[in-house]
C-alpha cells in the first residue's frame, strides 16, 4: 500500500540526496549513508526543494535544477558588514574567503566570510554560502508514508 503513496503535504519521506554546484562540486550528500526522513512542510527542506518532490513515489530517482531564488536566495547587500580591522586577531594572516564565527543578537553564532579587507576595515559577508548559486538536487526516494498526526 505505502508503495502507491506519492509525496504530498502530509507525508513522511525517507530519501537519499545530493546537492551539487554548477561546477560539479558536491556540497552535501547522503548517498553513502542511510536515507534521511522528514515530514513535508516541517522546515527540514527549503520550499524550493520540497516542491520538487511533490508527486514522487518510493523508488523514484530524479534530478532537479534549483535556481538561487528557489534555493538559498540571492546575496543581500544588507548582509555585508564592514568591521574595524582591529576586531580581528593581530596576526596578519587574514585572507579573503576565511570563515569566522560571530555572536548574533540572540547570543547564538553565525558564520561570516571575509569578502575584502584593507588596513582599516574588514568587509564580512553574512549571506548563506550558497546564496546566489544554482544547484542540482538529486534524490532517490526510499519510502513515502502517511505523516503521523499529533
Amino acid at each position: 500500500m505505502s508503495n502507491e503513496l506519492s509525496i504530498s503535504a502530509n507525508t513522511k519521506v525517507s530519501l537519499n540526496f545530493s546537492i551539487t554546484l554548477e561546477n560539479g562540486q558536491v556540497v552535501d550528500s547522503n548517498f553513502d549513508r542511510d536515507p534521511v526522513s522528514f515530514v513535508m512542510g516541517d522546515g527540514s527542506l527549503l520550499p524550493g526543494f520540497e516542491s520538487c518532490l511533490m508527486g514522487l513515489k518510493a523508488g523514484d530517482e530524479a534530478n532537479f535544477s534549483i535556481a538561487p531564488e528557489d534555493g538559498f536566495g540571492e546575496p543581500q547587500e544588507a548582509n555585508f558588514q564592514d568591521m574595524p580591522r582591529h576586531t580581528f586577531s593581530d596576526d596578519s594572516t587574514l585572507e579573503v574567503g576565511m570563515v569566522f564565527s560571530f555572536a548574533d543578537a540572540a547570543g547564538g553564532e553565525v558564520p561570516g566570510v571575509v569578502d575584502s579587507f584593507d588596513e582599516e576595515s574588514v568587509r564580512v559577508n553574512f549571506n548563506h554560502p550558497l546564496a546566489g548559486r544554482s544547484l542540482t538536487f538529486e534524490v532517490k526516494i526510499d519510502r513515502v508514508e502517511p505523516a503521523e498526526v499529533h
